[in-house]
């Protein structure tokens, strides 16, 4: 550790119980992401709401996108320790109620509790590795902790489709309790540290304008279509008020002393290109993780179990290749690497975008791992990339702002994939063929007739699954938009990586 770390952080701790923390933690929201994935066809059998299950995944998007800045400067205000804590036990707390829950509507509640964890939980763990290690040891230590990643896409969806056919979905978030208490118990130890204390000005303009805006132009993406129409007045209401919001929101930014998303942070190549690139990653996975399970269950036809282990592939990949990369960017470059990265992201679009009813399980495995092994040469490098140019008084801000930028792209993601898919079942299921007509609803409800691999064989179920086959297809083209957008941005960044004046 040099003496300029030192005498910045101030940290009294031995660096191998905080990294295996610091891990803990990781693995706390990894988990929770890879089971609650494999685990929505049966929360859907159970409470209902097939239109509505892309709440789960987009109210945990965005409560943790919108308060990952806030936390980005608190951390470097106040420190990473109790900020990382405060994220754990609020973690906890959603996942008690989630595990409660007696209806889609109030899951949804207690996702967005979660979320609002989750949004300290990531970036925190993410800062701590850029104190306590330099940018070479970073390539070994980065392998280290998304191998949590890997860990958890085969123990997360094993123990989803375990819990989801034997005992129950709750189960899902009750286990986050005594992982997280033992986390908590490595981290109070070990991990200790002296900031600076100084008087500070906390941007809650800023902060309230940034969760207004977006969650009102998601709220729009996602009933769009569905609650109302797209031409409605109440579709551009909530549209106008979100971009009169986020306006308002820039100009805020750009006149406080300490604005929670410091508008510099676009202003330099290394960090727009570093962050929009978070952006289509965050639309990539998720496209992937929220419908891929669907997809291998009401298409395919297998169990939980199955579709978890198909998606799983897809995060093996990531951490295998996100530790190869530490190697690559010492050698090439951050950009150089990612953009690799970024191609073969591209050639797994591809192969998820092409398969067909008749495809295999391991068809579908195949295309994910390589989408995650692209994923994994892309997001690495991006990040170290743009915590590498600002020292550690920033590093909290940066950081927090490129996991804000992966977590919009993501919320962005599964709110327009949401509508997408929607807007395809709504489509078929109000015309059906006479063999079905008067059968079943006209609504993406009727979807969870076939979700589980149960369902007996007949017209009806031929054609939900063709309806979810159509839906699934075109989730998946727009996920080969969003990696050609990936290869795009990536050029943004220049070759070389310089240390930047905020100013």
């Amino acid at each position: 550790m040099t003496t300029e770390k030192l005498s910045a952080v101030g940290l009294r701790s031995e660096r191998g119980p905080v990294l295996i923390g610091v891990m803990l933690s990781t693995a706390l929201v990894a988990l929770d992401a890879t089971i609650i994935a494999t685990a929505v066809p049966s929360i859907v059998r159970d409470l209902g709401g097939f239109s509505q299950f892309p709440w789960l995944f987009s109210i945990y998007l965005l409560t943790q996108a919108v308060t990952v800045p806030l936390y980005g400067k608190l951390a470097d205000v106040v420190g990473r320790r109790p900020v990382l804590f405060f994220g754990i036990a609020v973690f906890l707390a959603g996942s008690v109620l989630c595990g409660v829950a007696w209806s889609m509507p109030a899951l949804i509640i207690a996702r967005s509790v979660q979320g609002i964890g989750a949004g300290a939980v990531l970036p925190m763990t993410i800062t701590v590795v850029g104190d306590l290690y330099s940018v070479e040891e970073r390539a070994r230590v980065q392998g280290y902790v998304a191998s949590v990643w890997g860990a958890a896409s085969v123990i997360g969806p094993a123990l989803g489709g375990v819990f989801s056919e034997y005992l129950s979905w709750r189960w899902i978030f009750f286990v986050n309790i005594p992982l997280g208490a033992v986390a908590t118990w490595m981290l109070w130890r070990s991990f200790h540290e002296r900031v600076e204390r100084r008087r500070h000005n906390l941007d809650v303009p800023g902060a309230l304008l940034l969760i207004a805006g977006s969650s009102l132009v998601i709220l729009g993406l996602l009933e769009g279509g569905v609650a109302w129409g797209w031409g409605s007045v109440m579709s551009l209401t909530v549209f106008g008020l979100g971009a009169v919001a986020l306006v308002a929101f820039v100009l805020v930014e750009r006149r406080t002393d300490e604005p929670v998303l410091p508008l510099w942070v676009f202003r330099h190549r290394v960090l727009l290109g570093g962050n929009l690139a978070s952006v289509a990653i965050g639309v990539v996975l998720i496209g992937l993780t929220s419908y891929v399970p669907t997809f291998v269950q009401g298409v395919l036809g297998t169990g939980a179990l199955v579709a978890g282990f198909a998606v799983a592939a897809m995060t093996v990949g990531w951490p295998v290749a996100a530790w190869m990369s530490g190697r690559f960017y010492l050698r090439i470059g951050f950009r150089n690497t990612a953009v690799i990265g970024s191609f073969i992201v591209v050639l797994g679009a591809v192969l998820v975008a092409l398969l067909a009813p008749t495809s295999t399980v391991l068809a579908v495995a195949l295309a994910c791992f390589v989408v995650g092994a692209g994923l994994g040469l892309c997001s690495a490098p991006t990040m170290v990339a743009v915590q590498s140019v600002v020292d550690w008084q920033r590093r909290g801000v940066v950081t927090a702002t490129n996991m804000f930028c992966r977590n919009l792209g993501s919320a962005l993601g599964v709110a327009v994939f949401g509508a997408v898919a929607n807007a395809t079942l709504a489509h078929r299921f109000a015309h059906p063929p006479a063999a079905v007509a008067g059968r079943l609803p006209s609504s993406a409800d009727a979807a969870s007739r076939v979700l589980g691999g149960h369902s007996a064989a007949g017209p009806m179920t031929g054609f939900v699954r063709s309806a979810l086959y159509d839906a699934g297809h075109n989730v998946f083209r727009g996920v080969l938009i969003a990696a050609v957008a990936l290869v795009l941005v990536l050029w943004l960044m220049p070759r070389r990586t310089h240390p930047i004046d905020a100013a």
